[in-house]
């Protein structure tokens, strides 16, 4: 890779596939930023239905924990089918789900038919997600995976943020009933199909797996998926340590996340606009963290990456998310989750060059699956204690201490794993 930030850029970004990579992930992106923004109007911010912090606790347990029973089973299919194939009809039918989500909001749906439908699209999207990143060292050469990978998932999620202005703004001519966030919703179904017409034009194999290290049945094959997920992310060092601070992240980001909708919604009084834009601030973090991530990297090295953007959102956490005002919470959500894309480059890489090929698909749904029960558990626990305003300096003193701990149990694990047998990526059996 070479010293200037565009050089590689431009070698990558002219290889067809990884462009064609790129913008099914574009499209995957936005459509789902719009239909989590759209469902997010409908439910939180619609005059025709009223949710609590325990209903948005349930909500979030709902959308994420179904995927996180599923999610290693579902990783053993990347590493067994055509994920050309996966990539195609996993975008069709999360179209579908989306349509049949935009049917039940227009119909006055609640509960758990509508929690239903949700996860089953959100399940079909991160399965789609983890499949686009095993996918990504196929069309990219080895030495470029980290900046292609920065890349990529900084693009794709500034593309989310996109879409969920779009969810806002056209919620503004719809209206914010639920025929008007059933339209919003709707629109959003465009992505997947966006996603499934640009993955078609893969050839048969090229995004892999390139060995499937299988048994011969599909259903051993599926219920192994877990345990092999699990013991190729212990067996490589790089991993285990960015779990570690990964899972204070989503912990601590999770009752960020809670906080910052309740102040949003009935302290602040500022409804959707207000969430847009703080979506704004946070993707300008992450677009900020995509451009330095790499560069970063290559000089001050992985450890010390980590452990820095822990402690920037611990930082972040108390001195911005203490006053509890608007301008400094905006500033809060571009520090915060620009510090949580850092992490989350730093693990996706550790997955896609330390992890073989056959095992890639299983370790990024094993990823997922830890990390959605952690946020479901964080948001729960912190629902039972928040009051309706969101004013808790508590649960925010809280979320910095998880980012500290975060820090120190990463140190500690790369300090116990240093010994580790440094092998080339990990292969299952």
């Amino acid at each position: 890779m070479t010293t200037t930030a565009t050089a590689p850029t431009r070698a990558y970004v002219r290889d067809r596939d990884f462009r064609r990579l790129l913008f099914t992930r574009f499209s995957a992106h936005w459509g789902n930023g719009m239909y989590q923004a759209g469902l997010a109007g409908a439910v939180l911010f619609n005059p025709e239905r009223a949710a609590d912090a325990l209903a948005m606790a349930g909500g979030f347990a709902a959308l994420l924990l179904p995927y996180s029973i599923v999610g290693p089973f579902a990783g053993a299919l990347l590493d067994r089918w055509d994920r050309r194939k996966v990539l195609i009809f996993a975008s069709l039918l999360r179209s579908f789900t989306i349509l049949a989500t935009a049917v039940a909001v227009g119909t006055g749906a609640a509960g758990i038919g509508l929690f239903s439908l949700a996860l089953a699209s959100e399940g079909i999207s991160r399965f789609i997600g983890s499949g686009l990143s095993a996918s990504l060292p196929h069309v990219v050469e080895e030495k470029s995976v980290v900046a292609a990978n920065a890349f990529a998932a900084t693009w794709g999620s500034v593309l989310a943020v996109v879409g969920g202005g779009c969810a806002i703004g056209l919620r503004a001519l719809t209206g914010a009933d639920d025929a008007g966030s059933a339209w919003v919703t709707a629109v959003a179904a465009l992505g997947g199909i966006g996603a499934a017409v640009l993955a078609s034009g893969f050839a048969h194999g090229l995004l892999g797996p390139s060995t499937v290290d299988e048994p011969s049945n599909p259903a051993l094959a599926v219920a192994r998926g877990l345990a092999d997920g699990a013991k190729a992310a212990w067996r490589t060092p790089s991993v285990t340590a960015g779990f570690v601070a990964l899972f204070a992240h989503r912990a601590s980001y999770g009752i960020s996340l809670l906080v910052t909708v309740l102040l949003m919604r009935n302290h602040f009084a500022a409804g959707m606009t207000g969430l847009g834009q703080m979506a704004a601030f946070a993707g300008a973090g992450i677009l900020v963290a995509g451009l330095l991530t790499a560069r970063l990297l290559r000089r001050l090295g992985r450890v010390r990456v980590v452990v820095g953007a822990l402690v920037s959102a611990a930082v972040a956490q108390l001195a911005l998310g203490l006053p509890m005002v608007v301008p400094a919470a905006l500033l809060a959500a571009f520090l915060v989750t620009g510090a949580g894309q850092v992490l989350k480059l730093c693990v996706d890489s550790s997955v896609q060059l330390d992890v073989a090929d056959e095992a890639r698909g299983r370790v990024f749904a094993l990823y997922d699956t830890l990390f959605n029960i952690t946020q479901v558990a964080a948001v729960s626990l912190a629902a039972t204690v928040i009051p309706d305003d969101g004013r808790s300096p508590g649960l925010l003193i809280t979320a910095a201490v998880l980012y500290l701990v975060g820090a120190a149990g990463h140190l500690l694990a790369v300090r116990k794993r240093r010994t580790a047998d440094k092998a080339p990526p990990l292969a299952l059996g």
